[in-house]
């Protein structure tokens, strides 16, 4: 019976979390039907943003042109213009901004007011304006008028729906992970499945058509169609894709198999048990599933101040227009209605769209230039607030196979010999053992003699003439005074022992001093592991970790997750097989291994591309210097903006007769996306 997975740390988290887990769909959803923050997919998005940039471009062109080519743009009268920038802008604020239209009303209806509910209030004010300004061109005040031309606005209405439907875009395509991974796990389970009649023949049929109690045979090299018991004899099969520990398992008559898992060397027959959504391997496709539709979207930052700054600026313009028309005797009304729009303008979140998607995109590039690739934006935001690292040993802390890390001769035998007898004995093996010994012999430059009559036996060991005598390679009993954690093989030449090997899957050189820099950083370091209880006590103290937990089922590791949530932690999970891909979907912020399984790279957020925790430690640097940007960015849009807002008002008017220009709105509004988009550049020349 595998053991309960143990815990050991000053503060042990107790209790498990319970999930329902839903059936599994891999079918993309329609790209018109709403995926992330009530907007459809960027399959939808992306055409529209096409779109738009084509028609914005000349709209820009048009409306600033004259301020710096003015001979160029002679031959256009004031009014054709402002036809030329309605014709363009129309399909651009219609067509491209139609879900944050749809968005925008939405909010009204539901009362929750948001970036969009800005958004489209300002340029729905900028384009309805800048339209009855080019219907009423000749009962506008002639003050409004400069040699540029009128108060024309399409371009703010058309520049912002542009700008805004990239940024969505980006957010979408970090939020498309989910089908990716299930589809990816699914894979993994073979869709043919040998079957043997009654009378010993075998016929292949799908795995759907297989049934409880079936026997089955599994040839070398391929993957077990589904779960069930081990009929005879003794196998070796690899679980790394479920246990994330490297070394083939030896399974004997009785004992469990699972779907998914590789039987790399030798035949086997079993019994199926569990078919279908029944197997190890659908389970863990659900719990991915699950986890993933459970993530609650983040909560933005920009929407939260909008909250109380949107319904503020539609007080304030209204309240402007009012103020005008009823206490200004002469046109009253007219310069209400002009001082209102300033308002709405100078508000209209041009700098808000580019904030956090400036940020983002330029954080996210020069994470790629350090090796930390961003799947998910925001799990680039989330990282900078995590204070616990929860980090899968197998391929995260440790190399992920094994290696010789000692040597002990027998008498009469020396190192050398020793390994080099070993390594040409299991030359024509395929086993990972035997593998890392033929590497830790050709590291040495030792000559490999020649070895006959080679044969295995999984689970034992193999034999070969080697150099004239008879050679086997096979387990040996456990032995702490050689390694306290390795896997022991013994070796003998002619019946007579040779000397023992020992193999472990060894600490990676990066890992101390990343844990060490982790935990400067305030972050609490526990390693989560299926591996034994032994082996998980002595990595957790050469590391100096915080606590570790051995032991632990892929299930159990995403329940783990779960408990230090339920504790008020913001956990990262690190890790890089199929078992990690439940946690690393349940986690606030998935890491994966750029060595690991792609399973565990679509379910993550953030991928390491070298493997290694020294770029956990960029990626922490990235993600608060990401975030401390993005603040600033906020601050500067609404800043900007707000100060602006009395002077479009118009309350010093009545002490020194100024006025805010609504064409001096548009030029403060540009200043605020100006300064956002040189501050987010600042993360280019990031030190990490």
């Amino acid at each position: 019976m595998k053991p309960e997975p143990t815990c050991h740390t000053p503060a042990s988290p107790t209790g498990h979390g319970h999930h329902h887990l839903a059936p599994v769909d891999s079918a993309p959803p329609a790209p018109d039907q709403p995926v992330y923050m009530g907007l459809p997919d960027e399959r939808f998005l992306r055409p529209r943003f096409y779109v738009a940039l084509v028609f914005t471009l000349p709209v820009l062109a048009l409306s600033m042109g004259p301020m710096v080519w003015d001979d160029f743009f002679a031959h256009l009268t004031m009014r054709s213009s402002a036809w030329l920038q309605f014709a363009l802008t129309t399909p651009v604020f219609f067509w491209s901004g139609a879900p944050f239209i749809r968005r925008w009303w939405k909010s009204l209806v539901t009362r929750d007011p948001n970036m969009f509910t800005l958004t489209v209030t300002g340029t729905g004010a900028a384009y309805f304006f800048s339209l009855g300004t080019t219907l009423f061109w000749a009962h506008l005040p002639a003050r409004y008028f400069s040699h540029h031309g009128g108060p024309i606005y399409f371009e703010a209405a058309a520049f912002i729906t542009t700008i805004v439907l990239l940024g969505q875009i980006l957010e979408q395509r970090a939020h498309a992970r989910t089908d990716a991974a299930i589809r990816a796990l699914m894979q993994l389970a073979p869709k043919i499945a040998h079957r043997l009649r009654p009378d010993g023949t075998e016929e292949d049929v799908p795995v759907d058509q297989v049934r409880p109690s079936d026997t089955l045979r599994v040839r070398p090299g391929e993957h077990l169609p589904v779960d069930g018991v081990l009929l005879g004899g003794r196998a070796e099969v690899d679980e790394s894709m479920l246990t994330g520990e490297p070394l083939p398992v030896v399974k004997n008559a009785g004992d469990k198999l699972s779907a998914g898992t590789l039987n790399p060397t030798g035949s086997f027959t079993y019994r199926a048990e569990r078919v279908g959504a029944d197997t190890l391997l659908a389970q863990i496709i659900r719990l991915v599933e699950a986890a993933v539709e459970s993530e609650a979207p983040i909560a933005r930052l920009a929407d939260r101040v909008s909250a109380v700054f949107v319904p503020t600026v539609l007080v304030i313009a209204v309240i402007t227009f009012f103020a005008w028309g009823l206490f200004v005797p002469e046109r009253g009304w007219l310069f209400g209605l002009l001082n209102a729009v300033a308002v709405l303008i100078i508000a209209c979140p041009c700098a808000l769209g580019l904030a956090t998607p400036v940020s983002l995109v330029t954080g996210i590039g020069r994470g790629a230039q350090a090796g930390v690739l961003v799947k998910d934006a925001a799990a680039l935001e989330r990282l900078a607030g995590a204070n616990t690292v929860l980090i899968d040993k197998t391929g995260t802390l440790t190399a992920g196979r094994p290696e010789v890390v000692a040597l002990r001769p027998a008498p009469g035998f020396g190192e050398n010999e020793l390994l080099a007898l070993a390594a040409a004995a299991e030359s024509s093996s395929e086993h990972p053992l035997a593998r890392a010994i033929v590497t830790a012999a050709q590291a040495r430059g030792l000559p490999l003699p020649a070895a006959t009559d080679f044969s295995a036996e999984p689970g034992t060991g193999v034999r070969a003439t080697v150099a004239g005598r008879v050679v086997t390679v096979g387990r040996a009993p456990a032995d702490d005074g050689l390694h306290a954690t390795a896997t022991l093989i013994g070796v003998t030449v002619a019946g007579r022992p040779a000397g023992t090997l020992a193999l472990a899957d060894t600490i990676k050189p990066t890992t101390p001093a990343a844990i060490r820099e982790l935990q400067k950083l305030g972050l609490r370091v526990v390693m989560i592991t299926g591996d034994r209880e032994a082996t998980a006590r002595a990595v957790a103290a050469e590391l100096g970790l915080d606590g570790y937990h051995a032991g632990v089922s892929p299930a159990q590791k995403q329940e783990l997750v779960r408990t230090h949530q339920t504790n008020g932690e913001r956990v990262v999970f690190a890790g890089d097989g199929l078992n990690d891909a439940p946690a690393l979907a349940a986690a606030d912020i998935g890491i994966a291994m750029g060595t690991g399984t792609d399973v565990a790279m679509h379910s993550a957020g953030l991928v390491l591309v070298k493997g290694d925790l020294a770029a956990l430690v960029r990626a922490v640097h990235l993600s608060r210097a990401t975030l401390r940007n993005i603040k600033q960015n906020l601050f500067w849009a609404f800043a900007y903006n707000t100060a602006g807002i009395p002077l479009a008002a118009g309350v010093l008017f009545p002490f020194f007769g100024w006025l805010l220009n609504p064409m001096f709105a548009g030029v403060a509004m540009s200043l605020s996306s100006l300064s956002v988009v040189t501050n987010a550049l600042r993360l280019r020349w990031l030190r990490l």
